[in-house]
Formats: structure tokens, sequence, C-alpha cells
């Protein structure tokens, strides 16, 4: 269980912010996979943000307009040894007073008849609408009836916001805990990456590849994969979400492995790192190789404070074509080839994105007409690539594509972290030099 004082910490800001609104967060709820089957059980990341508390259904309130002592109120799934003989343990209502630092906590059954009381006094309401079918009814059902109430009370809450931009904004920029975490989850990443590259030889399967990771990550007590493990060799490698890994590595390929480890505490890892599997690059490999390399670390050295991530991405995307024309893969002017998106069958995303409690983590990268500027705490991903197939069409006035080239997928990825002086790659200890990658 993780130290309370982060959450309570992390509970007194976001009261702060919620002035006299009544903020209300519900835990995920369990998935079907198929027929009465579920998918293993995640936590709603805003909710164990705030909270801590990993069981499913729950619903916090957050009552900023109540009295200290009352502010904090956790409604949870009851003990019921029936029920947990099939699912597990609960904490129950007197486990969660006695270790998660709840203030008042109820029996779930408890919230249709509660509610309307712990909303009492509130100005308005902080619930995200069109996310929770399953509460949303209740939510409207109470707030209704406080407004009809108004004439005769003269109080109710008026409006209701979504809680997002508060709870977001604080989870985009990273404390010491969550960044001592960050380093946790890269570096046990980074290591899967080192293992399963020295284990990769031609003739296996990917699906080989995927399991050498995936065990690490659960050898080191992680809660395994932060998501689908790419494990894509030769021309799969241009399917940017191939998941299948199911094929077999041939002698020549280039392996791309995108994958990372969530820890107990949902922080993740996310890393790519592309390696030829017989240990040397072709000529083809080297040259694309070395341009994304490049790509990579000149976006890199712009990740800092007063930057923002579309010029990392700029930088980045530049470097890209740049090297694309000089070994005619594409034709033109650099700025010309950019707004006309020419380049866009070679490289199709981003170079990056927020990384957190989420791999694709939450917060707002422009503010209007201005883009959010990078400040300490801040991680992002940095994943500048290059994939080479016949599965876009070449843009209007850029070259065919010769064989040799074709088939040719290679992605290098990151995790940064924004720092006061110089920038610190989370994800160093994966090589990713040519001298590294060959034997």
């Amino acid at each position: 269980m993780a130290d309370p004082s982060v959450f309570c910490r992390r509970r007194d800001i976001f009261l702060s912010h919620l002035g006299s609104y009544a903020g209300i967060i519900p835990a995920a709820q369990l998935v079907t996979h198929h027929a009465d089957c579920e998918y293993p059980f995640r936590q709603n990341s805003d909710f164990w943000y705030l909270t801590g508390f990993d069981e499913p259904n729950a619903v916090a309130l957050f009552l900023p307009h109540k009295p200290k002592g009352e502010q904090y109120v956790l409604f949870v799934l009851p003990k019921e040894s029936s029920a947990e003989v099939w699912t597990g343990f609960r904490w129950g209502v007197k486990g969660v007073l006695n270790n998660f630092d709840v203030e008042i906590s109820h029996n779930l059954n408890e919230l249709p008849t509660l509610l309307s009381h712990y909303l009492e006094g509130a100005e308005g309401i902080a619930f995200r609408v069109g996310k929770h079918p399953h509460l949303e009814p209740l939510i409207l059902k109470t707030w209704s009836e406080h407004l009809q109430k108004l004439p005769r009370s003269g109080f109710a809450p008026l409006s209701m916001i979504a809680p997002c931009p508060i709870l977001h904004d604080m989870r985009l920029r990273k404390d010491s805990f969550e960044i001592q975490r960050m380093r946790l989850a890269s570096k046990i990443s980074a290591e899967a990456h080192e293992l399963v590259r020295g284990f990769a030889r031609p003739g296996m399967n990917e699906r080989d590849l995927q399991a050498t990771i995936e065990k690490h990550f659960l050898d080191k007590g992680t809660r395994g994969p932060a998501y689908g493990s790419i494990v894509a060799a030769g021309d799969n490698a241009c399917v940017l979400h191939y998941t299948a890994n199911n094929a077999q590595v041939k002698n020549g390929d280039l392996v791309l492995i995108d994958a990372g480890c969530s820890l107990d505490d949902y922080y993740n890892g996310d890393i790519t790192r592309t390696f030829p599997v017989n240990g040397k690059f072709s000529e083809e490999q080297k040259a694309l190789y070395e341009i994304i390399l490049g790509a990579q670390e000149a976006a890199i050295r712009c990740v800092y404070p007063g930057n923002n991530a579309e010029n990392v991405h700029m930088v980045a995307l530049k470097h890209l074509i740049s090297g694309l024309v000089d070994i005619g893969l594409l034709v033109g002017d650099v700025d010309s080839i950019i707004e006309q998106e020419a380049y866009s069958h070679l490289y199709m995303h981003r170079t990056g994105h927020w990384l957190g409690l989420d791999v694709h983590d939450v917060g707002a990268y422009r503010l209007g007409d201005y883009h959010l500027e990078l400040e300490p705490g801040m991680v992002l991903t940095v994943e500048p690539g290059i994939y080479v197939s016949d599965r876009l069409a070449v843009p209007k006035g850029q070259p065919e594509i010769e064989a040799k080239w074709k088939g040719i997928g290679i992605r290098i990825e990151d995790d940064v972290l924004v720092t006061n002086d110089s920038v610190e790659v989370l994800s160093k200890d994966a090589a990713k030099q040519l001298i590294d990658l060959e034997r």
C-alpha cells in the first residue's frame, strides 16, 4: 500500500481548487471480457490519484463546503464473506477508515439515500458527465431534486462542471514521489528491452520475445505490461499498433519492440527500441536508423522549461524530412514538404505524448492559441519513426518507393523528464546507439 500522505496532499490541493463545489469521483467498474469472465481490474486513474484505493465500484466525495473532518467521504463495497470467496478480499467500511485516512465511509448501497445530504450547501457539482453511465442517473436525479427545492430553500448546487481540468493539470506536473516511481518503471522497462535484445535470434517467433519481456515485468513485481506489447519483425513494424505478435522473426529482419511495465501503483514505462535480429544492419536499415536516432536526439535536447511539445515535434520532423530527402525517399524543400504533409506516408504520428498514470497521460498540450510551456516535473515520450510500406499511397510529386526500402519500420522512443537545468532520460538504460545494437 502506498504512503497515505501522498494521497492526502493531493486531496488537499484538489479540495482547495474546488472552491465550494462538491467533487464526485467514481472508481472503475469491472469490465466483461466475454460471458461472465472479466478483464483484470484496472482502477480509474483520477480516482486512484486522490484515494490510493484499489477496489471497483467505490465513489469518493470531496466536500470543501463541509466542516473539516467531513470533507472526504468514501462509499465502498461492504465486507461480504460470500462475495470474497469468489472475488477476493475487500476492505469494507471499517478497513477503509483504519487504513486510508478517510474521514467518513459508508457502504456503497447507502449512496442513493445519503448523496443528497452531502450535496447540501454546495454551490455546484464537479462530476464528469458521459463517462460513468452507471452513476450518472443518480447524480442528475439528485441535482434535479435540489434545483426543484431552490424556490423554498434559496440555495442549491446551481451548476455542474467537469473536475478534469483541475485533476489533469495536477497530474501533468509530477512531484518527487511520482518522479521516483516513474524512474523505477522506466528502469524495469529498459532492463526488459536489454534482456530481450540479447535473447532474440532469427527463427524465433515474435511471441517468444513478448514472453521474455513480459516475464521480466512480472519477475520484478509489477502488474505486468502497461499496454499491449508490440513485438513486430520486418514489415510488421510498419503497422503502428501491431499486437498479433505471432510471426516468425527472419534473418535480416529488424525487430521493433514497443513495451513498458506498469507498477503496482499504476505508474508506467513506455519504451520502443528497434534492432537487427541477426546483429547487423543492412545498408538501407542503417541509413534510416541513423536519421531517426539523430531526429530523436535533437528533439530530446529541446525538452527544457519554456519550450513546448509542438516545438519538440517540429525539430524531430524537420530532421526526419531532411534525412529522407538526402537519401531520395522524399524530394523538395523541407518546409514545403511539411506544409503539404507530403511525408505522411512515411511518418504518420506525433513525436510524443505525456506519460504518467496513463500511458497516454492526461494534460493539455495547448491553451487556445498557445502551446503549453514545458515545466519541471512534466514527463513526455520522444518517439520519432519511419515506416516504409505500400499501405499508404505516395503523395503527388513524391518518388515511388524502391523495393529495397520496403518493409523497414523503425521507431526509437524514450521517457523524458523535464528538469530545471538539463533533461533526464528516464529510459537511458535501454541501448540505442548503433555500436551497441550490432554484434
